[in-house]
């Protein structure tokens, strides 16, 4: 009996001892849970948060490849940067498509029911501009985030540059634009509204006093360009501008709201201009890349090679 006493009071201490393991165990994992709000938010919240703010000298380089830019086509620019995942392909379909102009290729748009947003869709026109922002996406994406971050910044940095080239002599009027200084604030207008020039410039040299004996008038090439006529107007060609001084974007005559809070649902008034879905994607034209020297044109500043491409 007494042994049978001690069997049960051992039995009994080992139970007891077992729930009270497990109950440490349940309190652990109860703590672990409920510290659980205090660790890193899951990636696609992360990715909700605002981009690190750039410095003024950040930004300054960030933007040197395009402040010389008309300030219509910098405008488009600055647009469709925020959609820098769509640049590649929409830089592949201007490529291919390069050969058409004008009506036709306002046509060739709408017919492939393209399913880029119509600020990407605007600079189809302007395969090397595209070119330009698919060879280097990590300054595209950069570009537009800061421009949906610090649209205020990335406007004055844009002054910024433009006011060093025009101190060093870099930045004047000519045949193709038109530089006004209003203050503190500098446009570059096209003179022809219907022809978009695209400066080719090394921001190395334009944005720094020049050396004794260079001649500045060379720096910067404005023979390359585009027309643009009244076909494109449904893609805001004709009312793109800036108000320099109350940091603001309009774009088709609208002003630009997209920012980085609304990004996920803002869409630009385009009258006209369909948002198809990529399922609903056509081909109907023959596809011919540029030729080499069709590329090296704009990258030197000079007036587009004739083409002899055959529809």
């Amino acid at each position: 009996m007494q042994s049978s006493s001690r069997n049960n009071r051992f039995t009994a201490s080992l139970l007891a001892l077992a729930l009270f393991i497990a109950g440490s165990v349940m309190a652990g994992s109860a703590s672990a849970l409920a510290q659980q709000p205090n660790q890193a938010p899951p990636p696609d919240q992360a990715s909700d948060q605002a981009p690190p703010s750039l410095s003024p000298d950040q930004l300054d380089k960030l933007v040197s490849r395009i402040a010389l830019y008309p300030d219509p086509l910098l405008a488009q620019v600055l647009a469709a940067a925020t959609y820098s995942d769509q640049i590649p392909d929409a830089a592949k379909w201007a490529d291919e498509h390069h050969y058409l102009t004008g009506d036709d290729l306002a046509k060739a748009i709408t017919a492939d029911q393209l399913s880029y947003d119509p600020s990407v869709q605007a600079l189809l026109p302007f395969p090397s501009v595209l070119d330009t922002m698919a060879s280097d996406l990590d300054w595209t994406q950069s570009l537009g985030n800061a421009f949906l971050a610090q649209r205020q910044d990335v406007m004055d940095a844009v002054q910024r540059m433009r006011q060093k080239a025009k101190d060093f002599g870099y930045l004047k009027s000519n045949d193709q634009i038109a530089v006004n200084a209003d203050g503190s604030y500098i446009d570059i207008e096209p003179v022809n509204p219907g022809f978009i020039c695209v400066p080719a410039y090394d921001p190395l040299v334009v944005f720094w006093p020049p050396r004794p004996g260079f001649f500045v008038g060379g720096a910067i090439g404005f023979g390359f360009g585009i027309n643009i006529g009244v076909a494109f107007r449904p893609w805001g060609w004709g009312f793109a501008r800036f108000d320099w001084r109350g940091h603001g974007v309009f774009i088709n005559n609208a002003p630009w709201g997209r920012t980085w809070a609304n990004r996920r649902f803002y869409a630009h008034p385009y009258a006209g201009v369909h948002r198809y879905e990529p399922a609903r994607r056509a081909e109907g034209h023959r596809l011919i890349g540029r030729s080499e020297e069709e590329r090296r044109a704009p990258r030197e500043g000079r007036p587009h090679p004739q083409e002899r491409h055959h529809r």
